[in-house]
């Protein structure tokens, strides 16, 4: 692994503004090519996230099966073309755009209206054809996410009358693996991983590829901190049970505490500090003429001068 190396073979932009790129990923261990290639496509496929319409606003509709004076299309169609638009996003905010045009005039996805934090990636894009004069007003709504989300899992006020898409947020849309063994001159074995990334144009494959690694990246060291905690945990309970075992034998008197203490600890057999933590700090108040203020001083001593603390 120390050897290990990344080279891009291919970057190409193909139609519609997605892309595509091959990278070639060097002198792996025997085995390490399928465990790295399936965890990289997996977070490729499915943890990255991305900008697209989740619901839109149309001017005099109040249902997706209406249909629109003066356009070709109806609601459904429509709503079908939205979703092939492509987002752009410097941010992950809720964001709102507007179309608003007066016919006759074919609709593309450049006559969106948006906000400085988002770009189309593919403004030739279809959306609808308006035959008349009449005028089509149509407000988006923007959402950021991960993976896929259906029409319904989207909540969304009724009285606002937005009419919610299945969304499509995953900026990658295919990625293939292979693997191939090579030999050196001494007969040893290295794997090399090639890895092809179709993305839709919102991020290029190389940013896709250092995003998917940062995450299976961030979940490991996760993992490593988890297990140093509870190895600390198990050192420090260790070390304590430890620590109070050489002094279970150590007479009270060795304690030097006040009169009143010390004679209701003597009354009750307490004769050693193996006998005092026995003792819970609720059962040592229960003896006799022991209060509040005796035992605060018990715990006080123990923890001052052989660092044991009641629980």
């Amino acid at each position: 692994m120390n050897n290990l190396s990344i080279k891009c073979l291919k970057s190409e932009t193909i139609q519609s503004g997605a892309c595509h790129g091959q990278f070639l990923i060097n002198f792996l261990k025997p085995g390490q090519g399928i465990t790295i290639g399936n965890q990289l496509r997996r977070v490729l496929l499915g943890d990255l996230g991305g900008m697209a319409i989740s619901a839109v606003r149309i001017a005099g509709i109040t249902h997706e099966f209406s249909t629109i004076p003066g356009v070709r299309e109806d609601v459904l169609e429509i709503l079908l073309n939205l979703k092939g638009i492509v987002l752009k996003s410097k941010t992950k905010e809720v964001q709102f755009g507007r179309l608003k045009i007066q016919g006759p005039s074919v609709i593309t996805a450049d006559l969106i209206q948006l906000p400085s934090d988002l770009e189309v990636v593919n403004p030739n894009h279809y959306v609808a054809t308006l035959s008349t004069s009449n005028i089509l007003e149509i407000e988006f709504r923007f959402e950021y996410g991960t993976g896929y989300k259906l029409a319904m899992q989207t909540f969304l006020d009724e009285a606002d009358n937005y009419l919610q898409l299945d969304t499509i947020f995953m900026p990658v849309q295919k990625v293939d693996f292979k693997i191939e063994n090579v030999y050196d001159t001494a007969n040893n074995i290295s794997e090399r991983l090639f890895i092809d990334i179709w993305t839709n144009g919102s991020i290029s494959p190389h940013e896709a590829l250092e995003s998917a690694s940062q995450i299976i990246i961030e979940v490991f060291t996760l993992l490593i901190n988890n297990k140093n905690i509870n190895n600390n945990n198990q050192l420090e309970s260790k070390k304590e049970s430890i620590s109070i075992e050489p002094y279970t034998n150590i007479a009270i008197e060795e304690l030097q505490l006040s009169v009143r203490a010390y004679n209701c600890l003597k009354k009750a057999q307490i004769n050693t500090v193996g006998d005092l933590l026995q003792y819970s700090p609720e059962k040592l108040q229960e003896l006799k003429n022991f209060g509040r203020k005796s035992a605060d001083e018990v715990f006080l001593t123990l923890k001052n001068k052989l660092g044991i603390i009641l629980t």
